[in-house]
């Protein structure tokens, strides 16, 4: 997304380290030109953005030329159009469809071949969608942020953020992505029922002391309160 504020923290820098010792730990497993893809998914306000992008930072000590795309991008209905339809369609339509998955699969397959894609690009600033080429051909590593984005087919690692929107408030309005409204309220909601339901999908689990685990011991360990780092 253009003109998206992060507000990256330690908290992020340390959750990044762990997981770029994880992905290192499996390239070397790998072919040298292995195409690997990370998704990273969580509720809104809990710091997939700024996780993706410290991630890439970080891969990229190690020479490894990392692109970031953000499946919020993908929405079928553009931004201007979005709180109508919704109201019009109602909100229990809120979810995994309102992606174009198409789209997504496309963009992965010109990823895995090393070819140059056009992608969907929202500009947060007058909420329209703009249009980005890569070439992935100079790309080694790919990370996918986004609700819903450990849904996506053909990935190697799967991290899940475990926060709520009601425990991410405060990030929410400082991000000031969103009218912090009884509308809004209604939106957090159905998208929390739906992104809790992909918990199981993950390899990686960030708990709620942003500490990253696995499934298991996040699981053993009172949902994550006193988490530790792998």
């Amino acid at each position: 997304m253009l003109g998206d504020v992060l507000l990256i923290k330690e908290i992020h820098k340390e959750a990044a380290r762990v997981i770029k010792k994880r992905i290192i730990a499996d390239l070397k497993e790998k072919d040298r030109r292995y195409r690997y893809i990370v998704a990273i998914s969580g509720e809104s306000g809990s710091g997939k953005s700024e996780l993706a992008h410290t991630l890439g930072t970080f891969l990229k000590e190690d020479r490894i030329r990392v692109k970031v795309i953000h499946t919020d991008d993908y929405y079928k209905v553009q931004p201007l159009l979005r709180t109508e339809w919704r109201r019009t369609k109602g909100f229990d339509k809120i979810g995994i469809n309102e992606y174009d998955w198409v789209k997504i699969r496309k963009t992965i397959r010109d990823y895995k071949e090393g070819q140059e894609c056009m992608m969907p690009c929202i500009d947060v600033i007058p909420e329209q969608v703009d249009k980005l080429i890569t070439d992935f051909e100079k790309i080694d590593l790919l990370v996918i942020d986004g609700l819903y984005a450990i849904k996506t087919d053909d990935l190697d690692l799967r991290v899940f953020i475990d926060l709520t929107y009601q425990e991410t408030k405060i990030s929410q309005i400082e991000r000031l992505k969103e009218t912090y409204n009884k509308e809004r309220m209604a939106v957090l909601e159905r998208e929390h029922i739906n992104v809790k339901s992909l918990k199981p999908l993950a390899d990686l689990i960030v708990n709620k002391s942003y500490k990253v685990v696995e499934p298991d011991d996040n699981n053993n360990n009172n949902n994550g309160q006193n988490g530790f780092s792998i």
